[in-house]
């Protein structure tokens, strides 16, 4: 070869070598949505997700909370990690409003000196328990997270394991999904550059197959779906909080609230949020049913019971916690459930969340359905509090960029269901 050639072919060679650097530097990663399926909990009527922590991998249900802050778990039981890492009270990943914690024991997750606190919050009590922020791996669906903040808290010094009162049996902790920056969508969507949403769909029951909660993904399907806004409550509702700040929690714009049509006559305020934070409607996975103030489940109750009894379907006695309770041999069966009046929540772009009988109406035993909204009392913090039940097979999509909430009612009318194969799209976003 000569010279010249042997220069040309250099000149060739290192001219390929750069391009193909630069197409390597230039490869864009590709991230899928994040999937965690709900399985319901018959006893408590709540919902939960299976979770993997640590290494080696320790196998958590955490409890889904729509407006919980943060995910935490209780790390008492014999569970270590070699992969855990406290956070340090200096960190600039500490936010400093649980204070500094320390333990005399054997380093462990739980415990370890100058920790970032974490406040653990259970809805079904009345404290908030210490615990430690860390970092650990997750493991969730298949995927194998890192960098993901979470608290971790040692049941061993709470009596009766009051920390985990009120949760499934089945549960170790809460996963929450609430507007915060330690919730586990708004981390996953800085960490893996996700879109800021996430899918919600809650199962009727685990025999027609799990839930779904997508993190980044929604439904292929969004013609079957009605947007509203989410708005905020300028008053937080969480137990602790510093003067000032928002609520994180789901709050819609409900109008008005009617039976077929037909709006319940109650004082209109009631929908509305006060300059003290009180009133309007948020949505809940905590609460089992629909929580309803007093003056809006009086009418509620009466109205329903004047339209059932006009369809020849037949009152019996009260179960409690339900007050209109009626004969199953006199109601037909329809494929949205239970064919009853339907309640509809009339919002602010005039769309209507209409719940179908197999949401407004539960089985107490094989002769009694009783209608599933229970009384909140006469000075309830919030007036309306959707429930779990109502949330049962309808696909909720939170963007929490446009703060838009978009909803189908009842999937079963279009005989669809939370483990449709078909339901949810899952594209490939650039990273």
């Amino acid at each position: 070869m000569s010279p010249s050639t042997s220069i040309h072919f250099f000149l060739l060679l290192t001219t390929l070598l750069s391009l193909s650097c630069l197409s390597q530097s230039h490869k864009i990663s590709q991230v899928n949505p994040i999937t965690l399926p709900i399985a319901k909990d018959p006893k408590t009527n709540l919902f939960y997700t299976p979770i993997g922590i640590g290494t080696p991998q320790h196998n958590f249900n955490l409890t889904i909370d729509l407006g919980g802050p943060i995910l935490w778990y209780d790390c008492n039981n014999n569970y270590n990690s070699s992969t855990y890492n406290p956070v340090h009270c200096d960190s600039k990943r500490c936010n400093g409003n649980a204070g500094c914690t320390g333990c005399n024991g054997p380093f462990k997750p739980g415990c370890s000196n100058d920790t970032c606190g974490a406040n653990i919050l259970n809805p079904f009590t009345d404290s908030i328990f210490s615990g430690d922020t860390g970092d650990d791996v997750l493991f969730v669906s298949g995927n194998t997270l890192s960098d993901l903040l979470s608290g971790c808290t040692n049941s061993d010094g709470f009596s009766g394991d009051e920390v985990l009162k009120g949760l499934p049996e089945e549960s170790k902790g809460i996963i929450g999904f609430a507007r915060t920056d330690l919730a586990l969508q708004t981390q996953l969507s800085s960490t893996h550059k996700l879109p800021r949403k996430f899918s919600l769909c809650l199962p009727t029951s685990n025999n027609n197959g799990p839930g779904k909660v997508v993190i980044g993904g929604g439904t292929t399907q969004p013609t079957i779906l009605v947007t509203t806004t989410l708005i905020v409550n300028p008053f937080s509702t969480a137990p602790i909080f510093s003067e000032g700040d928002p609520s994180y929690e789901y709050f819609i714009d409900v109008k008005s609230i009617n039976i077929e049509g037909n709006d319940l006559n109650f004082k209109s305020s009631l929908l509305s949020i006060d300059s003290k934070g009180n009133g309007g409607t948020k949505i809940s996975t905590m609460n089992p049913f629909t929580i309803l103030h007093s003056s809006i489940l009086k009418p509620l109750v009466r109205d329903f019971v004047k339209k059932a009894s006009d369809r020849k379907i037949k009152k019996v006695a009260s179960v409690a916690p339900f007050e209109a309770c009626f004969d199953v041999s006199t109601i037909d069966m329809t494929v949205t459930g239970l064919n009853v009046p339907t309640i509809e929540l009339v919002l602010k772009e005039v769309v209507q969340w209409t719940f179908y009988g197999g949401n407004s109406m539960v089985l107490v035993n094989k002769n009694v359905a009783c209608l599933a909204f229970v009384d909140g009392g006469k000075e309830p913090r919030t007036s309306v509090i959707i429930g779990g039940y109502q949330l049962e097979d309808n696909l909720l999509e939170f963007d929490l960029v446009s703060s838009k909430l978009s909803f189908s009612s009842s999937l079963h009318r279009l005989k669809l269901t939370c483990s449709s194969g078909d339901l949810f799209s899952y594209p490939v976003y650039k990273a």
